[in-house]
């Protein structure tokens, strides 16, 4: 039966929470567009005057389809190569979604996206829909066949297992663009002090190069051994330019509603470091440099200004 114009436009107007939710389900841009896609078809498919509430049938659609990407895209992580790392939004993305709340806000932070990857499908669904769109705990059982003191348990599990892989408070935007400053100003420096004293002394540093791009396979930990590689990361050097196609323009920005340092050749983003930065100093730098997962990023950063780049690296 094909859709009316108004079930087109019903769909269109939820697209974006849509993709919102599918988004931190997922982790991947290209999956969660896919995943709309999928409920769309379905939409498609039913008869859509014998829906009550649109919405829920639209939203317990996506999040079953999501539910099962979910389960197969754990098989083909484990043959990934290096670290698996969540495709980084950049600052002004619809699909960021809501950021009203603290719990919306963290629950698209790139060191809880990361941390969601821990999670069941089951645990990761219940936390997504109840701590970045708010649904009472009647909807999300309803949505998951649960019952709804599961549902609450679920969630209780789930915030668990993020808390328990949480670096300590973290500090306003103010001070962390500051800390970044200070950061791109001492891994510019080509010495490792100063480095260090910005880290905590449990710094780690991810990268995720998808086999396309040289990262280290296993991340570096520990202040010491974090400033070292940071120090030559930033090292000028022939093999580097040729990588990336020539010398990056270092940016400062905002990713997943983060503090961020982005490198751009030729309005081509080549790679995106997510810092996560405490009261203690930075605990985390989250780096993606696969260039499948940075197609969106540059997109987006082609849509919007942003200056002068502070400095050229390689």
């Amino acid at each position: 039966m094909p859709l009316s114009v108004e079930d087109v436009d019903l769909f269109q107007g939820a697209r974006g929470r849509l993709e919102a939710i599918a988004y931190r389900l997922l982790g991947s841009v290209s999956e969660a567009e896919d995943a709309v896609q999928e409920t769309f078809l379905r939409w498609q498919g039913t008869d859509t005057g014998r829906i009550e509430v649109p919405e829920a049938w639209l939203t317990k659609v996506l999040t079953n389809v999501c539910l099962n990407q979910l389960t197969s895209a754990r098989a083909r992580r484990e043959s990934y190569v290096g670290e698996w790392l969540p495709e980084p939004l950049l600052d002004g993305d619809p699909m960021l979604g809501p950021a009203d709340t603290a719990e919306q806000r963290e629950s698209v932070s790139y060191a809880v996206l990361t941390l969601m990857e821990r999670l069941s499908p089951n645990e990761r669904a219940v936390y997504v829909l109840r701590e970045a769109f708010d649904y009472p705990h009647r909807e999300i059982a309803g949505i998951l066949d649960l019952t709804e003191a599961a549902s609450q348990q679920i969630l209780h599990r789930a915030k668990k297992h993020i808390a328990e892989g949480k670096a300590r408070t973290e500090i306003d935007q103010a001070a962390a663009r500051r800390i970044v400053e200070e950061f791109l100003e001492a891994a510019t420096s080509g010495k490792t002090e100063p480095l260090v004293r910005l880290l905590t002394s449990d710094a780690i540093a991810i990268g995720d190069g998808g086999g396309k791009v040289p990262a280290r396979a296993k991340a570096f930990e520990g202040a010491l051994a974090v400033a070292t590689f940071m120090r030559g990361l930033f090292k000028p050097g022939v093999a580097k330019r040729a990588l990336v196609g020539g010398s990056a323009g270092i940016h400062m920005a905002t990713a997943n509603g983060g503090p961020a340092v982005v490198a751009v050749v030729d309005g081509r983003v080549v790679g995106i470091m997510c810092l996560e930065i405490t009261a203690d100093g930075i605990a985390a730098f989250r780096n993606q440099v696969n260039p499948d997962k940075l197609t969106h990023a540059t997109e987006v950063w082609a849509a919007a200004e942003h200056g002068e780049p502070l400095f050229h690296a390689f």
